[in-house]
């Protein structure tokens, strides 16, 4: 069975049992209210039984809510009354409750855990067929274990014995699983490229791959992925295959100025705050062209982001044709005396993962933290989810808001809580809500963080709320932004958001069998602004794009655009 946590209440009903009036020797029945609330606790208990039966009133109460037969149909399957949960799961994917293909999945595990294999396939492939996201989890879920000997549940799941196949059988079986996921499962808008090119390009592809190394086969499906047109879908990398794990372990940043190097292990401190010239014989600028047709992006700022840790792979670099070894780099620099030189950098396989270590790992040396000037405010806590400060001279208050995921001691709708008690409490002019670091989380848990900025009159005033965003400014975070400017009287800072205010987005992630890469193909479409909204980006009305100057000073750009602001 497919296990997701319910979204409850995202909407309040307020609706009550009608019936004729009792006579005075009967019991009334309980409110409706009651009722829904009773069954709500069973399940939260896990007492399945009692919770079936509870939810048998609620929808004998209300059957037009499809989210109370879904809850009802776990309740049964919780119960093992695997029969009953298949006709709530077919009233529920009637009324279209949350995902439908889930539905029509957990009705073939129902079938499959009473023995009835054809029907169980059946509604497996239809649930496929409508798009169901968890090719990973279908293929392991032991409620399947009946089916997972038959040749139909292995090619409806994309199940290969990668030991069995040549290397070519193997890269080919991939791609053609690669291309049936993009064809099944895409978010069905005008893509960039259309699905008849995109798989004369994967065909055309599978009789290049003898020609190719492993890694060059590689770069070209990341630029397959590309071409489709969306900042989420893509080739994400590989979590064991130590070809994108030989790193460079440095940072690089682009600002203004150029790329530097802001954070490095200690073997490497001296190259803190140099500007890097040249990869080998090419310039920065070469480098970011030939990654550019594998940079999945919504815009045009997004590749300045994940440029700088696409180019600590130096396998990569060299399937570009970048550089003519994969195990060492030299770089020329401009260190922070001015003085330009080669240096020679070697991979270390243990710091591969950077991109949401922030501000990196814990034993490399970062440059504002290795300079007399003062720590600014934004680069104090990166790596905590969210946190704020008062700043008495200016009654402000400093939010940062780095992920939009819960932290383990205090939810996001907790610490919203305890935020706007400060600002109650307190004699507060500003909030300042930095987002540049944010890429992204569960766009659901951002609801009570805009409905007290909404109700605040206090703060959500022209030129007493300012957002600062970045292009890091990402996916559920884009959506928080874009949710900010639409619904508050918000100010804008800093640089463009990395997505646009509509995207088509989210990640369900599977790992291709034989090559063991990671990849993602996109399924929902989040309109979180207006319709006709078209924009590649959130632009700040206060343009405060990084600096090395100013960085290097210990200075941010866009809290100073921020507090010299004047209505």
């Amino acid at each position: 069975m497919l296990r997701i946590v319910s979204l409850r209440h995202l909407f309040f009903l307020t609706l009550f049992l009608c019936c004729a009036r009792p006579v005075a020797a009967q019991t009334s029945p309980p409110a409706f209210d009651e009722l829904w609330s009773r069954a709500e606790a069973q399940t939260a208990a896990g007492q399945w039984v009692e919770a079936a039966a509870s939810w048998e009133k609620v929808v004998e109460a209300n059957p037009v809510e499809g989210r109370f037969w879904d809850r009802l149909a776990t309740a049964y399957y919780n119960a093992k009354e695997y029969r009953k949960a298949i006709t709530a799961y077919e009233k529920s994917m009637e009324l279209r409750a949350g995902f439908p293909s889930n539905a029509a999945y957990n009705i073939a595990c129902c079938y499959a855990l009473l023995g009835e294999k054809e029907p169980a396939l059946r509604w497996l492939e239809k649930a496929f067929e409508m798009g169901f996201r968890f090719l990973e989890n279908a293929q392991t879920d032991t409620d399947l274990q009946s089916l997972h000997n038959d040749a139909r549940f292995q090619k409806i799941v994309g199940l290969i014995e990668p030991g069995k196949l040549t290397r070519d059988e193997g890269w080919r079986a991939d791609l053609a699983l690669l291309a049936r996921e993009v064809r099944r499962k895409g978010y069905l808008v005008p893509r960039k490229l259309p699905l008849a090119e995109f798989d004369a390009a994967v065909r055309k592809l599978s009789e290049e791959i003898p020609r190719l190394t492993d890694m060059q086969a590689a770069i070209e499906v990341s630029k397959l992925m590309a071409k489709l047109g969306d900042g989420h879908t893509g080739l994400l990398g590989s979590a064991v295959r130590t070809d994108f794990q030989q790193t460079v372990p440095v940072q690089f940043y682009f600002f203004k100025e150029g790329l530097y190097i802001i954070a490095a292990a200690p073997k490497y401190r001296e190259l803190l705050g140099a500007q890097v010239l040249r990869f080998g014989d090419r310039t920065v600028d070469e480098v970011m062209r030939a990654l550019d047709p594998l940079t999945s992006r919504d815009n045009e700022i997004w590749p300045s982001q994940t440029g700088p840790y696409r180019m600590r792979i130096l396998p990569l670099l060299n399937g570009l044709g970048l550089i003519p070894d994969a195990n060492k780099i030299s770089l020329t620099v401009k260190d922070a005396a001015g003085k330009t030189r080669a240096v020679t950098l070697e991979p270390d396989a243990k710091t591969w993962n950077i991109w949401n270590t922030l501000p990196g790992p814990k034993e490399w040396v970062q440059l504002f933290q290795s300079t007399d000037a003062p720590v600014p405010l934004y680069l104090k806590n990166m790596g905590t989810k969210y946190w704020y400060e008062y700043l008495p001279e200016s009654k402000t208050v400093y939010f940062q808001f780095n992920s939009v995921t819960n932290d383990e001691q205090e939810s996001l709708a907790k610490f919203t809580e305890r935020l706007f008690r400060f600002i109650d409490e307190h004699e507060v002019e500003r909030l300042v809500i930095d987002m540049r670091w944010n890429n992204g989380g569960n766009t659901f848990l951002t609801q009570p963080l805009l409905k007290a900025l909404i109700g605040n009159q206090k703060v959500n005033r022209r030129g007493h709320l300012f957002v600062i965003i970045g292009r890091r400014t990402f996916s559920a975070a884009q959506n928080s932004a874009t949710f900010f400017e639409r619904y508050t009287n918000a100010i804008f800072a800093g640089e463009p958001t990395g997505s646009s205010p509509n995207f088509v987005g989210e990640e369900t992630v599977f790992t291709l069998p034989y090559s063991k890469l990671l990849v993602n193909v996109s399924d929902l479409y989040w309109e979180s602004s207006w319709p006709m909204d078209y924009r590649t980006w959130i632009a700040p009305q206060l343009y405060a794009p990084p600096t090395f100057e100013l960085f290097r000073a210990g200075r941010d750009p866009a809290m100073e655009a921020v507090m010299a602001y004047k209505q």
